[in-house]
């Protein structure tokens, strides 16, 4: 069942959302070589505690993190550890944080010094599906619409679109209805209505689109051992149109990047 947010629960999932944001935004200083993704993982919990929230990955479904940090071929799901990050490398943070009963949840994929261009066109493709799925959702869209606009795209650059992992509503729980499933066929699925929240994330690989899990039980990596890339937006329809409650912003900020890539999705194109 599909659960419509009032206006007052979107503006209190943005403060959620937000958390997340300044969270990756802190740890985009942090991520370079020789720094190992637990060091990440205890800067990360500390910083949202510190920040009136509760980390809302760690424990839930029995996850013993509060990142889930994905390296190279790992496409998500990956659990921090003590082996270092390396130049060239890339690695997915995806982060929860739970405030006023509201989850915020997203994800940026980080360069590791410099990396191939064909890994960097991988990440820039992948970034470029998400506003590209953003467009689509709409009131009168549906689930299909989003997933087809992600797909198209990114299978035109030749990439594989993971299938068994998806995006999902989000709200008081972390996982609601709907599934938003990064590949699908236009005008099928659940009907986009105001007030919807859901995260949008599209998980793309550079080769094939097979997956598989490691032992530990939660880590997914691709078949073939080549690269994949991952990013999350938390996105409420309001006025009939998607506005983004997350922001990658404090990240360019940090990393010295100048983009208006989200300035459509914004209120009143409120810049954050």
């Amino acid at each position: 069942m599909i659960i419509v947010k009032t206006p007052e629960e979107i503006e209190l999932m943005r403060e959620s959302a937000l958390i997340v944001s300044k969270t990756l935004g802190m740890l985009a200083q942090e991520v370079k070589p020789g720094v190992t993704t637990k060091q990440l993982d205890k800067l990360a919990e500390q910083f949202i505690r510190d920040n009136g929230a509760e980390p809302g990955f760690l424990g839930l479904y029995g996850c013993p993190s509060t990142l889930l940090t994905s390296t190279n071929e790992a496409v998500v799901h990956g659990l921090p550890t003590d082996e270092p990050l390396k130049e060239g490398d890339i690695v997915s943070i995806d982060c929860g944080a739970l405030k006023n009963e509201f989850y915020g949840d997203h994800a940026y994929t980080f360069e590791i010094g410099e990396v191939s261009p064909e890994t960097k066109k991988l990440l820039e493709v992948t970034k470029e599906s998400l506003y590209i799925g953003i467009r689509e959702f709409k009131t009168g869209n549906r689930v299909g619409d989003v997933g087809y606009a992600i797909q198209k795209y990114c299978e035109d650059h030749g990439y594989g679109v993971v299938r068994e992992l998806v995006g999902h509503g989000v709200g008081k729980k972390m996982h609601e209805d709907p599934e938003m499933p990064n590949y699908g066929k236009r005008g099928r699925g659940k009907k986009f209505v105001e007030g919807m929240v859901v995260a949008i994330e599209p998980m793309i690989n550079m080769g094939t689109h097979r997956i598989k899990q490691l032992k530990d039980g939660w880590t997914i990596v691709t078949a073939d051992g080549k690269p994949s890339a991952h990013f999350e937006h938390n996105v409420a329809i309001v006025n009939g149109k998607p506005e983004i409650l997350s922001t990658f912003n404090y990240i360019y900020e940090v990393l010295g990047i100048k983009s208006d890539e989200e300035q459509e999705f914004r209120a009143g194109n409120l810049v954050l």
